[in-house]
């Protein structure tokens, strides 16, 4: 009786949120990250679910004001019937650790982010049993990332259509990252327009704004290009890789260096390539970076790369790293992926072949261009402290929370306790 009251209790808190994201622990997923802290800042109490690794593996922590709840990943690999398991078993761990942070803390909203559009069954759960909302943020379409991931569009496709659709169904609203993806979610979707919220994955420029380069990355190079985010299948970063092949072994560049930074399944893969290729003086895989040293590193490079290739999933994207760029004035080099060259305007580079040979040319071509680089340069400075500025992504986030639960005065719950 007393667990029960105490759940009770929890649940009727108002001004208080659950975000649950599979793909990556927090704080290294940068979108989650900077959501959870921006509402915390706002004056909600904020709980995460998330999977544990990087660096991140303690199962409960308290960071920036920020509960953070990580369950093990489980099961992992790169088979629609392994990545099945491993969502299913987060699944289980996303529920278990609800109940835990519905009893410590209590929540209005259950934020669920994607992918997998699997979430949504505990948020049904939550729904009716305890009239929660449910707030829906898409990182991905997932459908076009399994077809990008398999390369076919079978049963587990019509079927992650299927989830998608009730996930949508089944929200009370939801946060994309562009307008081509609001759209999607209006007329795939089946959400009102006036339900669907666009929170840019934008960086918090004061980080950016007063950073300075770390020149040792540079080592001797003359010209050095930079790359930041996951490594994926989806995300090209073996095309890259193959690019600095040509630049430096059919151009005969070796005063160009390529600084990778990021983690992801296809790393071991990427390092293995780069070996074989005989290039590993022209590459240095950084690993996962965060904090200060990430722009850090940045700013020290000449440009910036993003080679993810045109695909269904691609040029829907927002590209994180395009945002970043733009905020350091680091011109960079793209291939024409509809979504990414409306952010970037004349920020980057569109390289139309989408193969290592014309990414390298066209890398070579910017480097040289150092007109054209200073240009650029400011255009991406000029748009990123504009157009994309946290602050104004955080309004509309905000917006999206006050519309579904209004906040009202609390008192003596135990939302705003710490469990340990």
């Amino acid at each position: 009786m007393v667990l029960s009251a105490n759940i009770s209790a929890a649940g009727d808190a108002t001004g208080a949120v659950l975000i649950i994201v599979e793909n990556l622990p927090v704080p290294a997923d940068r979108r989650v990250w900077t959501q959870a802290t921006a509402l915390h800042q706002a004056g909600y109490t904020v709980s995460v679910i998330c999977p544990k690794g990087r660096g991140y593996d303690k199962g409960y922590e308290q960071m920036d004001g920020v509960h953070i709840y990580r369950h093990p990943r489980g099961v992992e690999g790169s088979g629609a019937v392994t990545y099945l398991l491993e969502y299913t078993v987060a699944l289980f761990w996303q529920f278990v650790l609800s109940l835990k942070v519905l009893y410590r803390h209590g929540f209005d909203i259950l934020h669920a982010c994607n992918p997998p559009d699997l979430i949504f069954l505990i948020a049904l759960f939550y729904k009716v049993f305890f009239g929660k909302k449910f707030l829906f943020d898409q990182h991905d379409p997932a459908p076009e990332l399994y077809e990008v991931k398999f390369g076919r569009q079978d049963f587990l496709y019509r079927l992650l259509l299927l989830l998608e659709r009730w996930t949508f169904r089944s929200a009370d609203g939801s946060l994309v990252t562009n307008p081509t993806l609001k759209r999607q979610a209006v007329e795939r979707g089946g959400m009102p327009p006036d339900r669907v919220w666009i929170v840019r994955s934008v960086p918090e420029l004061g980080r950016f704004s007063r950073v300075k380069p770390e020149l040792s990355v540079r080592r001797d190079c003359r010209y050095l290009v930079g790359y930041v985010g996951m490594m994926a299948e989806q995300d090209g970063v073996d095309l890259l890789v193959k690019a600095m092949e040509h630049i430096v072994k059919r151009l005969h560049r070796t005063d160009i260096a390529c600084l990778i930074i990021g983690d992801g399944p296809e790393a071991g893969r990427l390092r293995t390539l780069t070996s074989e290729l005989g290039i590993t003086d022209n590459i240095e895989f950084a690993g996962y970076i965060s904090g200060d040293p990430l722009p850090a590193m940045l700013a020290a490079c000449d440009i910036g790369v993003v080679p993810d290739p045109p695909n269904a999933c691609n040029v829907v994207m927002s590209m994180i790293k395009v945002f970043e760029y733009m905020a350091l004035g680091l011109p960079f080099v793209l291939f024409d992926l509809a979504q990414a060259r409306v952010d970037a305007g004349d920020a980057g580079l569109v390289v139309a072949e989408p193969t290592p040979r014309a990414l390298g040319e066209g890398i070579v071509a910017l480097l040289e261009d150092e007109a054209g680089r200073e240009r650029m340069r400011n255009y991406g400075r000029e748009r990123a402290y504009g157009a994309f500025q946290w602050e104004l992504e955080k309004r509309s986030l905000l917006a999206a929370y006050t519309t579904l639960a209004p906040r009202r005065a609390r008192a003596g719950t135990p939302a705003d306790a710490n469990p340990h």
